[in-house]
Protein backbone atom coordinates (compact mmCIF):
# COMPACT_ATOMS: atom_id res chain seq x y z
CA UNK A 1 0.00 0.00 0.00
CA UNK A 2 1.47 3.68 -0.39
CA UNK A 3 2.46 5.63 2.16
CA UNK A 4 0.20 8.18 3.84
CA UNK A 5 0.59 11.42 1.63
CA UNK A 6 0.28 9.55 -1.67
CA UNK A 7 -3.20 7.46 -0.32
CA UNK A 8 -4.47 10.80 0.76
CA UNK A 9 -3.55 12.68 -2.26
CA UNK A 10 -5.20 10.26 -4.65
CA UNK A 11 -7.99 9.21 -2.39
CA UNK A 12 -9.34 5.91 -1.46
CA UNK A 13 -11.99 5.47 -4.04
CA UNK A 14 -11.02 3.42 -7.06
CA UNK A 15 -13.87 3.51 -10.04
CA UNK A 16 -12.91 2.50 -13.54
CA UNK A 17 -9.59 2.00 -13.16
CA UNK A 18 -8.83 5.14 -10.88
CA UNK A 19 -7.80 6.54 -7.79
CA UNK A 20 -9.53 9.50 -6.44
CA UNK A 21 -11.15 11.64 -3.94
CA UNK A 22 -14.67 11.65 -3.21
CA UNK A 23 -16.69 13.85 -5.59
CA UNK A 24 -17.73 15.87 -2.31
CA UNK A 25 -14.13 16.18 -1.07
CA UNK A 26 -15.25 15.02 2.05
CA UNK A 27 -12.47 12.95 4.27
CA UNK A 28 -12.35 10.88 7.07
CA UNK A 29 -9.85 10.08 9.87
CA UNK A 30 -9.15 6.03 10.99
CA UNK A 31 -9.01 5.75 14.80
CA UNK A 32 -6.01 3.40 16.35
CA UNK A 33 -8.78 1.55 18.76
CA UNK A 34 -5.79 0.88 21.44
CA UNK A 35 -5.08 5.20 21.77
CA UNK A 36 -8.10 6.62 20.18
CA UNK A 37 -5.71 8.78 18.44
CA UNK A 38 -6.09 8.89 14.13
CA UNK A 39 -3.14 7.41 11.81
CA UNK A 40 -4.76 7.46 8.63
CA UNK A 41 -7.41 9.95 6.26
CA UNK A 42 -9.62 8.28 3.87
CA UNK A 43 -12.22 9.80 1.50
CA UNK A 44 -15.54 9.65 3.05
CA UNK A 45 -17.70 8.58 -0.67
CA UNK A 46 -21.15 9.28 -1.05
CA UNK A 47 -24.01 8.26 -3.79
CA UNK A 48 -22.43 9.97 -6.80
CA UNK A 49 -19.20 7.83 -5.72
CA UNK A 50 -21.20 4.94 -6.06
CA UNK A 51 -22.98 5.58 -9.03
CA UNK A 52 -19.54 6.08 -10.79
CA UNK A 53 -18.18 2.99 -9.46
CA UNK A 54 -21.21 0.92 -10.07
CA UNK A 55 -21.08 2.63 -13.96
CA UNK A 56 -17.86 1.75 -14.36
CA UNK A 57 -18.46 -2.04 -13.27
CA UNK A 58 -21.12 -2.39 -15.16
CA UNK A 59 -19.11 -1.20 -18.31
CA UNK A 60 -16.76 -3.64 -17.59
CA UNK A 61 -18.87 -6.53 -17.51
CA UNK A 62 -20.96 -5.51 -20.58
CA UNK A 63 -17.64 -4.62 -22.76
CA UNK A 64 -14.99 -5.52 -21.24
CA UNK A 65 -12.72 -8.74 -21.33
CA UNK A 66 -13.10 -10.33 -17.99
CA UNK A 67 -16.57 -11.82 -18.19
CA UNK A 68 -15.14 -14.07 -21.11
CA UNK A 69 -11.60 -14.43 -19.93
CA UNK A 70 -11.00 -18.24 -19.89
CA UNK A 71 -11.15 -19.53 -16.78
CA UNK A 72 -7.92 -20.87 -16.63
CA UNK A 73 -6.60 -17.04 -16.78
CA UNK A 74 -9.39 -15.92 -14.36
CA UNK A 75 -7.63 -18.77 -11.93
CA UNK A 76 -4.29 -17.66 -12.85
CA UNK A 77 -4.77 -14.00 -11.80
CA UNK A 78 -6.19 -15.18 -8.64
CA UNK A 79 -2.86 -17.25 -7.51
CA UNK A 80 -1.12 -14.25 -8.46
CA UNK A 81 -2.81 -12.26 -5.99
CA UNK A 82 -2.42 -15.33 -3.44
CA UNK A 83 1.16 -14.60 -4.06
CA UNK A 84 1.34 -11.07 -3.62
CA UNK A 85 -0.94 -11.41 -0.05
CA UNK A 86 1.45 -13.42 1.29
CA UNK A 87 4.40 -11.24 -0.08
CA UNK A 88 3.05 -8.58 1.95
CA UNK A 89 1.39 -10.54 4.97
CA UNK A 90 3.66 -9.07 7.76
CA UNK A 91 2.66 -5.46 6.44
CA UNK A 92 -1.20 -6.13 5.87
CA UNK A 93 -1.28 -8.23 9.34
CA UNK A 94 0.09 -5.20 10.65
CA UNK A 95 -2.63 -2.52 9.05
CA UNK A 96 -5.48 -5.17 10.42
CA UNK A 97 -4.20 -4.94 13.94
CA UNK A 98 -3.95 -1.14 13.93
CA UNK A 99 -7.37 -0.79 11.83
CA UNK A 100 -9.13 -3.36 13.73
CA UNK A 101 -7.35 -3.40 17.34
CA UNK A 102 -6.77 -6.85 16.91
CA UNK A 103 -3.53 -8.94 17.95
CA UNK A 104 -0.75 -9.08 15.09
CA UNK A 105 -0.87 -12.39 15.26
CA UNK A 106 -4.61 -12.38 14.47
CA UNK A 107 -3.68 -9.86 11.68
CA UNK A 108 -1.54 -12.62 10.17
CA UNK A 109 -3.48 -15.34 10.43
CA UNK A 110 -6.16 -13.44 8.47
CA UNK A 111 -3.91 -12.49 5.60
CA UNK A 112 -2.85 -16.56 5.66
CA UNK A 113 -6.41 -17.18 5.81
CA UNK A 114 -7.20 -14.57 2.47
CA UNK A 115 -4.52 -16.08 0.63
CA UNK A 116 -5.96 -19.75 0.60
CA UNK A 117 -9.38 -17.98 0.09
CA UNK A 118 -7.87 -17.00 -3.22
CA UNK A 119 -6.10 -20.25 -3.85
CA UNK A 120 -8.86 -22.37 -3.13
CA UNK A 121 -11.68 -20.43 -5.60
CA UNK A 122 -8.81 -20.38 -8.07
CA UNK A 123 -8.33 -24.28 -7.74
CA UNK A 124 -12.34 -24.49 -7.69
CA UNK A 125 -13.08 -23.01 -10.78
CA UNK A 126 -10.23 -24.13 -12.77
CA UNK A 127 -11.12 -27.83 -12.10
CA UNK A 128 -14.50 -27.48 -13.35
CA UNK A 129 -16.68 -29.00 -15.91
CA UNK A 130 -17.58 -26.83 -18.62
CA UNK A 131 -21.04 -27.62 -18.13
CA UNK A 132 -23.63 -30.30 -17.64
CA UNK A 133 -25.10 -32.03 -20.28
CA UNK A 134 -29.18 -33.05 -20.20
CA UNK A 135 -30.49 -36.30 -22.10
CA UNK A 136 -33.35 -34.89 -23.72
CA UNK A 137 -34.08 -37.98 -25.47
CA UNK A 138 -33.24 -37.05 -29.17
CA UNK A 139 -30.16 -37.13 -31.24
CA UNK A 140 -31.06 -34.06 -32.82
CA UNK A 141 -31.14 -32.11 -29.66
CA UNK A 142 -28.11 -31.15 -27.33
CA UNK A 143 -28.71 -29.98 -23.68
CA UNK A 144 -26.78 -28.32 -21.61
CA UNK A 145 -26.69 -26.80 -18.07
CA UNK A 146 -23.91 -24.26 -18.00
CA UNK A 147 -22.80 -21.36 -15.52
CA UNK A 148 -22.36 -18.12 -16.20
CA UNK A 149 -21.60 -14.83 -14.12
CA UNK A 150 -23.99 -12.64 -12.39
CA UNK A 151 -22.81 -9.22 -13.31
CA UNK A 152 -22.15 -6.60 -11.21
CA UNK A 153 -21.81 -7.61 -7.37
CA UNK A 154 -22.07 -5.39 -4.61
CA UNK A 155 -20.51 -6.39 -1.44
CA UNK A 156 -20.50 -4.71 2.09
CA UNK A 157 -18.40 -6.25 4.32
CA UNK A 158 -17.96 -5.75 8.34
CA UNK A 159 -15.29 -3.96 10.63
CA UNK A 160 -14.49 -7.10 13.08
CA UNK A 161 -12.89 -9.23 10.17
CA UNK A 162 -11.93 -6.45 7.06
CA UNK A 163 -9.65 -8.71 4.22
CA UNK A 164 -10.83 -12.14 5.47
CA UNK A 165 -14.82 -11.02 5.05
CA UNK A 166 -13.59 -9.09 2.00
CA UNK A 167 -11.84 -12.11 0.28
CA UNK A 168 -14.91 -14.58 0.89
CA UNK A 169 -17.10 -12.23 -1.37
CA UNK A 170 -14.23 -11.02 -3.98
CA UNK A 171 -12.19 -14.46 -4.79
CA UNK A 172 -15.70 -16.21 -5.98
CA UNK A 173 -16.79 -13.42 -7.75
CA UNK A 174 -13.53 -12.92 -9.47
CA UNK A 175 -13.44 -16.45 -9.98
CA UNK A 176 -17.03 -16.56 -11.93
CA UNK A 177 -16.06 -13.69 -13.73
CA UNK A 178 -17.81 -11.04 -12.32
CA UNK A 179 -17.22 -7.09 -11.33
CA UNK A 180 -17.79 -6.02 -8.25
CA UNK A 181 -18.09 -2.50 -6.27
CA UNK A 182 -17.13 -3.25 -2.54
CA UNK A 183 -17.40 -1.20 0.62
CA UNK A 184 -15.44 -2.13 3.74
CA UNK A 185 -16.74 -0.36 6.89
CA UNK A 186 -16.02 2.85 7.13
CA UNK A 187 -14.23 2.52 10.57
CA UNK A 188 -11.57 -0.39 9.03
CA UNK A 189 -11.31 0.03 5.33
CA UNK A 190 -7.34 -0.19 4.92
CA UNK A 191 -6.83 -3.60 4.17
CA UNK A 192 -9.34 -3.70 1.79
CA UNK A 193 -7.99 -0.69 -0.21
CA UNK A 194 -4.67 -2.59 0.35
CA UNK A 195 -6.72 -5.61 -1.47
CA UNK A 196 -7.46 -3.27 -4.72
CA UNK A 197 -3.83 -1.87 -5.14
CA UNK A 198 -2.66 -5.95 -5.41
CA UNK A 199 -5.59 -6.75 -7.96
CA UNK A 200 -4.37 -4.13 -9.91
CA UNK A 201 -0.82 -5.48 -9.72
CA UNK A 202 -1.72 -8.99 -10.54
CA UNK A 203 -3.19 -7.84 -13.68
CA UNK A 204 -6.66 -7.41 -13.19
CA UNK A 205 -8.76 -5.44 -16.01
CA UNK A 206 -9.46 -1.61 -15.18
CA UNK A 207 -12.83 -1.17 -13.72
CA UNK A 208 -13.66 -5.29 -12.69
CA UNK A 209 -12.47 -3.91 -9.02
CA UNK A 210 -13.93 -0.46 -7.41
CA UNK A 211 -14.16 0.44 -4.44
CA UNK A 212 -16.32 3.28 -1.93
CA UNK A 213 -15.06 4.08 1.05
CA UNK A 214 -17.73 5.70 3.02
CA UNK A 215 -20.50 5.03 5.40
CA UNK A 216 -23.08 2.15 5.59
CA UNK A 217 -26.39 5.08 5.10
CA UNK A 218 -24.91 6.92 2.20
CA UNK A 219 -22.80 4.20 0.47
CA UNK A 220 -24.45 1.18 1.30
CA UNK A 221 -27.66 2.06 0.86
CA UNK A 222 -27.20 3.19 -2.66
CA UNK A 223 -25.46 0.10 -3.48
CA UNK A 224 -28.12 -1.94 -2.55
CA UNK A 225 -30.78 -0.05 -4.23
CA UNK A 226 -28.74 0.23 -7.37
CA UNK A 227 -30.94 -0.61 -10.69
CA UNK A 228 -26.97 -1.35 -12.24
CA UNK A 229 -26.20 -4.07 -9.70
CA UNK A 230 -27.43 -7.43 -10.23
CA UNK A 231 -26.28 -9.08 -6.57
CA UNK A 232 -25.78 -7.59 -3.18
CA UNK A 233 -23.45 -9.51 -0.78
CA UNK A 234 -23.91 -8.08 2.77
CA UNK A 235 -22.13 -9.52 6.02
CA UNK A 236 -22.84 -7.76 9.23
CA UNK A 237 -25.56 -7.03 12.04
CA UNK A 238 -28.97 -8.07 11.70
CA UNK A 239 -30.43 -4.78 11.78
CA UNK A 240 -28.31 -3.55 9.29
CA UNK A 241 -28.84 -6.86 6.99
CA UNK A 242 -32.69 -6.18 6.98
CA UNK A 243 -32.41 -2.74 5.51
CA UNK A 244 -29.95 -4.21 2.90
CA UNK A 245 -32.72 -7.19 1.89
CA UNK A 246 -35.23 -4.60 1.78
CA UNK A 247 -33.66 -1.92 -0.36
CA UNK A 248 -32.75 -4.92 -2.88
CA UNK A 249 -36.70 -5.90 -3.13
CA UNK A 250 -37.86 -3.40 -5.72
CA UNK A 251 -34.80 -4.65 -8.20
CA UNK A 252 -35.17 -8.37 -7.17
CA UNK A 253 -31.62 -8.30 -6.94
CA UNK A 254 -29.86 -11.82 -6.37
CA UNK A 255 -29.17 -11.22 -2.46
CA UNK A 256 -26.56 -13.10 -0.31
CA UNK A 257 -26.81 -11.89 4.06
CA UNK A 258 -24.42 -13.28 6.69
CA UNK A 259 -25.56 -11.86 9.74
CA UNK A 260 -25.17 -12.20 13.71
CA UNK A 261 -25.52 -14.89 15.67
CA UNK A 262 -25.68 -15.46 19.17
CA UNK A 263 -23.71 -19.03 19.60
CA UNK A 264 -24.15 -21.60 22.18
CA UNK A 265 -21.01 -23.53 23.10
CA UNK A 266 -22.15 -26.82 24.76
CA UNK A 267 -20.33 -28.91 27.77
CA UNK A 268 -21.12 -32.06 28.79
CA UNK A 269 -19.38 -33.84 31.99
CA UNK A 270 -18.13 -36.57 30.06
CA UNK A 271 -15.74 -33.98 28.33
CA UNK A 272 -14.01 -33.11 31.60
CA UNK A 273 -13.52 -36.68 33.07
CA UNK A 274 -9.66 -36.19 32.92
CA UNK A 275 -7.90 -33.58 33.77
CA UNK A 276 -6.22 -32.70 30.59
CA UNK A 277 -9.61 -32.93 28.89
CA UNK A 278 -10.98 -30.67 31.12
CA UNK A 279 -8.32 -28.08 30.47
CA UNK A 280 -9.15 -28.85 26.70
CA UNK A 281 -12.75 -27.67 27.23
CA UNK A 282 -11.58 -24.38 28.95
CA UNK A 283 -9.46 -23.50 26.85
CA UNK A 284 -11.85 -23.91 24.02
CA UNK A 285 -14.65 -21.83 25.95
CA UNK A 286 -11.81 -19.01 26.79
CA UNK A 287 -10.72 -19.19 22.83
CA UNK A 288 -14.59 -19.26 21.51
CA UNK A 289 -15.47 -16.64 23.62
CA UNK A 290 -12.45 -14.00 23.88
CA UNK A 291 -10.45 -14.35 20.46
CA UNK A 292 -10.18 -10.94 19.09
CA UNK A 293 -12.45 -8.91 22.17
CA UNK A 294 -15.05 -11.51 21.04
CA UNK A 295 -15.84 -9.40 18.22
CA UNK A 296 -16.60 -12.10 16.44
CA UNK A 297 -20.26 -13.57 14.69
CA UNK A 298 -19.48 -17.07 15.77
CA UNK A 299 -18.03 -16.41 19.16
CA UNK A 300 -19.20 -18.97 21.47
CA UNK A 301 -20.82 -16.38 23.73
CA UNK A 302 -23.45 -18.69 25.56
CA UNK A 303 -21.26 -21.23 27.62
CA UNK A 304 -24.46 -24.13 28.22
CA UNK A 305 -22.57 -26.46 30.67
CA UNK A 306 -24.17 -29.54 32.44
CA UNK A 307 -25.05 -28.92 35.83
CA UNK A 308 -22.79 -31.38 37.53
CA UNK A 309 -19.52 -29.86 36.57
CA UNK A 310 -20.51 -26.10 36.17
CA UNK A 311 -19.18 -24.84 39.29
CA UNK A 312 -15.63 -26.14 38.68
CA UNK A 313 -15.82 -25.22 35.34
CA UNK A 314 -17.11 -21.44 35.98
CA UNK A 315 -14.21 -20.69 38.53
CA UNK A 316 -11.69 -22.05 35.64
CA UNK A 317 -13.43 -19.99 33.37
CA UNK A 318 -13.72 -16.92 35.41
CA UNK A 319 -9.47 -17.66 36.73
CA UNK A 320 -7.83 -18.37 33.55
CA UNK A 321 -10.30 -14.87 31.55
CA UNK A 322 -8.77 -12.73 34.14
CA UNK A 323 -5.03 -13.49 33.68
CA UNK A 324 -5.57 -12.64 29.83
CA UNK A 325 -3.27 -10.06 28.55
CA UNK A 326 -5.16 -7.01 26.90
CA UNK A 327 -2.98 -4.27 25.07
CA UNK A 328 -2.41 -2.31 22.21
CA UNK A 329 -2.18 -5.36 19.10
CA UNK A 330 0.84 -4.42 17.81
CA UNK A 331 2.73 -5.32 21.53
CA UNK A 332 4.92 -8.07 22.29
CA UNK A 333 2.86 -10.84 24.45
CA UNK A 334 -0.41 -9.41 24.35
CA UNK A 335 -3.46 -11.83 24.01
CA UNK A 336 -6.32 -9.58 23.52
CA UNK A 337 -7.03 -6.06 21.80
CA UNK A 338 -9.25 -3.43 22.48
CA UNK A 339 -12.47 -3.24 20.63
CA UNK A 340 -13.17 -1.19 17.63
CA UNK A 341 -14.75 2.06 18.97
CA UNK A 342 -15.86 3.82 22.05
CA UNK A 343 -19.68 3.37 20.66
CA UNK A 344 -18.62 -0.37 20.76
CA UNK A 345 -17.30 -0.36 24.38
CA UNK A 346 -20.44 0.91 25.44
CA UNK A 347 -22.71 -0.60 24.26
CA UNK A 348 -20.82 -3.96 25.74
CA UNK A 349 -21.10 -2.09 29.31
CA UNK A 350 -24.55 -1.45 28.95
CA UNK A 351 -25.26 -5.22 28.15
CA UNK A 352 -22.75 -6.06 31.02
CA UNK A 353 -24.86 -3.75 33.28
CA UNK A 354 -28.33 -4.74 32.22
CA UNK A 355 -27.34 -8.48 32.99
CA UNK A 356 -26.49 -7.74 36.71
CA UNK A 357 -29.45 -5.57 37.11
CA UNK A 358 -31.52 -9.03 35.91
CA UNK A 359 -29.42 -11.17 38.11
CA UNK A 360 -26.16 -12.79 36.32
CA UNK A 361 -23.37 -13.14 38.66
CA UNK A 362 -20.05 -11.54 37.95
CA UNK A 363 -17.48 -13.94 37.92
CA UNK A 364 -14.60 -11.71 36.19
CA UNK A 365 -13.91 -8.71 34.44
CA UNK A 366 -17.32 -6.44 33.79
CA UNK A 367 -14.84 -3.32 33.98
CA UNK A 368 -12.43 -1.09 31.77
CA UNK A 369 -8.91 -2.44 33.27
CA UNK A 370 -6.13 0.39 34.57
CA UNK A 371 -3.65 2.15 32.03
CA UNK A 372 -0.44 1.00 31.53
CA UNK A 373 2.41 1.16 28.61
CA UNK A 374 0.80 -0.73 26.33
CA UNK A 375 -2.75 -0.18 27.31
CA UNK A 376 -3.10 3.57 26.54
CA UNK A 377 -5.71 5.31 28.63
CA UNK A 378 -7.58 6.53 25.85
CA UNK A 379 -8.00 3.05 24.24
CA UNK A 380 -11.11 1.10 23.97
CA UNK A 381 -10.32 -2.01 26.50
CA UNK A 382 -12.94 -3.67 28.17
CA UNK A 383 -11.60 -6.57 30.68
CA UNK A 384 -13.02 -10.56 29.46
CA UNK A 385 -16.07 -10.70 31.56
CA UNK A 386 -17.87 -13.97 32.95
CA UNK A 387 -21.58 -13.92 33.55
CA UNK A 388 -22.83 -17.30 35.74
CA UNK A 389 -26.03 -17.81 36.38
CA UNK A 390 -27.63 -16.37 33.35
CA UNK A 391 -31.27 -17.20 32.09
CA UNK A 392 -32.62 -16.89 28.36
CA UNK A 393 -35.37 -13.76 29.65
CA UNK A 394 -31.97 -11.60 30.03
CA UNK A 395 -30.95 -9.19 27.00
CA UNK A 396 -27.18 -10.28 27.79
CA UNK A 397 -28.25 -14.17 26.33
CA UNK A 398 -30.65 -13.50 23.56
CA UNK A 399 -28.90 -10.31 21.76
CA UNK A 400 -25.76 -10.11 19.90
CA UNK A 401 -23.43 -8.42 22.50
CA UNK A 402 -20.37 -8.29 20.03
CA UNK A 403 -17.85 -8.01 22.76
CA UNK A 404 -15.33 -10.03 25.18
CA UNK A 405 -18.74 -11.07 27.39
CA UNK A 406 -19.24 -15.08 28.02
CA UNK A 407 -22.79 -15.97 29.60
CA UNK A 408 -23.15 -19.48 31.40
CA UNK A 409 -26.53 -21.43 31.84
CA UNK A 410 -26.62 -24.93 33.03
CA UNK A 411 -28.76 -28.30 32.10
CA UNK A 412 -29.08 -31.57 33.76
CA UNK A 413 -30.33 -33.36 30.66
CA UNK A 414 -29.15 -34.15 26.86
CA UNK A 415 -33.16 -32.86 25.81
CA UNK A 416 -32.57 -29.68 28.10
CA UNK A 417 -28.58 -28.44 26.57
CA UNK A 418 -30.31 -29.07 23.13
CA UNK A 419 -33.19 -26.85 23.70
CA UNK A 420 -30.99 -24.61 25.47
CA UNK A 421 -28.89 -24.54 22.48
CA UNK A 422 -31.76 -23.57 20.10
CA UNK A 423 -33.41 -21.11 22.33
CA UNK A 424 -32.20 -18.45 20.04
CA UNK A 425 -33.44 -16.18 16.77
CA UNK A 426 -30.23 -16.76 15.63
CA UNK A 427 -28.71 -19.90 14.52
CA UNK A 428 -25.06 -19.25 12.96
CA UNK A 429 -22.97 -22.12 14.63
CA UNK A 430 -22.36 -23.91 18.10
CA UNK A 431 -20.13 -26.65 19.58
CA UNK A 432 -21.16 -29.34 21.76
CA UNK A 433 -18.58 -31.21 23.77
CA UNK A 434 -18.40 -34.98 24.88
CA UNK A 435 -16.78 -37.80 24.36
CA UNK A 436 -19.40 -39.71 23.71
CA UNK A 437 -19.77 -40.58 19.70
CA UNK A 438 -23.02 -41.10 19.86
CA UNK A 439 -24.19 -38.16 21.96
CA UNK A 440 -22.21 -35.91 19.11
CA UNK A 441 -23.93 -36.71 16.29
CA UNK A 442 -27.34 -36.25 17.80
CA UNK A 443 -26.76 -33.26 19.41
CA UNK A 444 -25.30 -31.88 16.32
CA UNK A 445 -28.20 -33.07 14.19
CA UNK A 446 -30.67 -31.70 16.44
CA UNK A 447 -28.51 -27.90 16.71
CA UNK A 448 -30.39 -25.78 14.70
CA UNK A 449 -27.23 -23.72 13.18
CA UNK A 450 -25.10 -23.32 9.88
CA UNK A 451 -21.78 -24.78 11.59
CA UNK A 452 -21.60 -27.31 14.23
CA UNK A 453 -18.60 -28.15 16.02
CA UNK A 454 -17.73 -31.18 17.93
CA UNK A 455 -14.77 -30.78 20.49
CA UNK A 456 -13.31 -27.66 18.85
CA UNK A 457 -14.61 -24.09 17.73
CA UNK A 458 -13.63 -21.85 15.58
CA UNK A 459 -12.20 -23.57 12.87
CA UNK A 460 -13.39 -23.53 9.31
CA UNK A 461 -12.29 -24.66 6.04
CA UNK A 462 -12.41 -23.29 2.47
CA UNK A 463 -14.31 -26.07 1.16
CA UNK A 464 -16.71 -25.86 3.45
CA UNK A 465 -20.21 -23.83 3.12
CA UNK A 466 -20.53 -21.15 6.07
CA UNK A 467 -24.25 -20.16 6.19
CA UNK A 468 -26.73 -19.74 9.14
CA UNK A 469 -30.40 -20.28 9.79
CA UNK A 470 -33.00 -18.05 11.56
CA UNK A 471 -32.11 -14.32 11.58
CA UNK A 472 -28.22 -15.37 10.52
CA UNK A 473 -28.87 -15.06 7.37
CA UNK A 474 -29.23 -16.62 3.58
CA UNK A 475 -26.91 -17.43 1.02
CA UNK A 476 -23.88 -19.21 1.72
CA UNK A 477 -19.90 -18.50 1.25
CA UNK A 478 -16.63 -20.59 0.83
CA UNK A 479 -17.17 -24.05 -0.68
CA UNK A 480 -18.96 -24.71 -3.94
CA UNK A 481 -22.02 -23.17 -2.62
CA UNK A 482 -20.07 -19.78 -2.24
CA UNK A 483 -18.94 -19.72 -5.94
CA UNK A 484 -23.02 -20.51 -6.73
CA UNK A 485 -23.67 -17.19 -5.12
CA UNK A 486 -21.81 -15.58 -7.72
CA UNK A 487 -22.89 -17.12 -11.08
CA UNK A 488 -26.11 -17.53 -12.61
CA UNK A 489 -27.63 -21.18 -13.92
CA UNK A 490 -28.47 -21.39 -17.76
CA UNK A 491 -29.94 -24.09 -19.14
CA UNK A 492 -29.07 -24.14 -23.77
CA UNK A 493 -31.22 -26.23 -25.75
CA UNK A 494 -30.00 -26.70 -28.70
CA UNK A 495 -32.20 -28.59 -31.56
CA UNK A 496 -30.21 -29.83 -34.72
CA UNK A 497 -33.16 -31.00 -36.66
CA UNK A 498 -35.76 -27.90 -36.47
CA UNK A 499 -39.39 -28.46 -37.63
CA UNK A 500 -42.78 -26.08 -38.34
CA UNK A 501 -44.75 -26.26 -34.70
CA UNK A 502 -48.21 -25.74 -36.29
CA UNK A 503 -50.10 -24.60 -33.32
CA UNK A 504 -52.70 -23.26 -35.06
CA UNK A 505 -55.34 -24.06 -38.15
CA UNK A 506 -55.44 -21.97 -41.26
Amino acid sequence: MADKTEREARGTIHAGGEWRAAVSGATREIIDPADAQPFAVVAEGDEKDVDLAVTAARHAFDEGPWPTTPVAERAELLRRVAALLTRDRERLGLLESRDAGKTVEEGRVDIDCVADAFRYFADLVAGEAPGRVVDAGSPDVHSVVVHEPVGVCAMITPWNYPLLQASWKIAPALAAGNTFVVKPSEITPLSTVALIDLLIEAGLPAGVANIVTGPGHTVGARLAEHPDVDLVSFTGGLASGTKVARAAAPTVKKVALELGGKNPNVVFADACATDEDFDTAVDQALNAAFIHSGQVCSAGARLIVEESVRDRFVAELARRAQRIRLGRGTAEGVECGPLVSAQQRDKVEAYVASALEEGAVLRSGGKRPEPSDERPAGGYFYEPTVLDHCHREMRVVREEVFGPVVTVETFRTEDEAVALANDTEYGLAGAVWTTDAGRARRVAGRLRHGTVWINDFHPYLPQAEWGGFGRSGVGRELGPAGLAEYRETKHVYQNLAPKPVRWFAG
